[in-house]
């Protein structure tokens, strides 16, 4: 057999050029996305509402929110469950936004506490008053989007979020968060 004689030119800067695009590229595509991590910094009491023959609460919720990723957000709205002995007791509208990369921003919710639900637990209620410690957890579902350069990547979170208060003065005594970020590349 007889080789074919092409002669190939051979250029520094073309393969310096290729292997820097190749490893940009692959970069991008092997970044592990992290959860972001969320913190609830202040509860505040903003309505008691009688409806009888008990109180509905107004409160406004402040989270402290970090996106540690390379790509912006972008999610829609959903509410957040706040249950009590299992129970759902209230509720808190999240409104859809988005948050830029590797920054973090202080988000307020509103939410809604249902007098009636916490009735049927007055009796662990009233316990938890007398000792000044009411255990509270809430859970929230948020999908959206982060674009990687020409990309949206679809993703979901998952939050789970327990928390310690003082029912008389609102205090945060206590809290563990826990994410988990499902990304969706189709």
């Amino acid at each position: 057999m007889e080789s074919i004689g092409i002669k190939v030119k051979w250029s520094w800067s073309s393969a310096a050029i290729g292997a820097a695009t190749a490893a940009a590229a692959t970069s991008l595509l092997s970044a592990k996305p992290k959860d972001p991590t969320f913190h609830l910094i202040s509860i505040d009491l903003t309505s008691l509402k009688l409806n009888l023959p008990v109180l509905d609460a107004e409160l406004m919720l402040t989270v402290h929110v970090t996106n540690p990723n390379i790509a912006a957000i972008h999610y829609s709205s959903t509410t957040m469950s706040i249950l009590y002995e299992g129970t759902v007791l209230g509720t808190a509208d999240v409104a859809a936004g988005s948050q830029p990369a590797r920054s973090c921003q202080l988000l307020k919710f509103p939410a809604r506490l249902d007098g009636m639900e916490l009735a049927q637990h007055a009796r662990r209620f009233f316990a938890d008053v007398a000792k000044r410690e009411m255990k509270l957890e809430a859970k929230l579902d948020i999908e959206g989007a982060a674009k990687v350069l020409w990309w949206d990547h679809s993703f979901k979170v998952h939050v789970d979020s327990f928390v310690t208060v003082d029912p008389v003065f609102l205090d945060i005594m206590g809290q563990e968060n826990k994410s988990q970020m499902d990304l969706f590349l189709a």
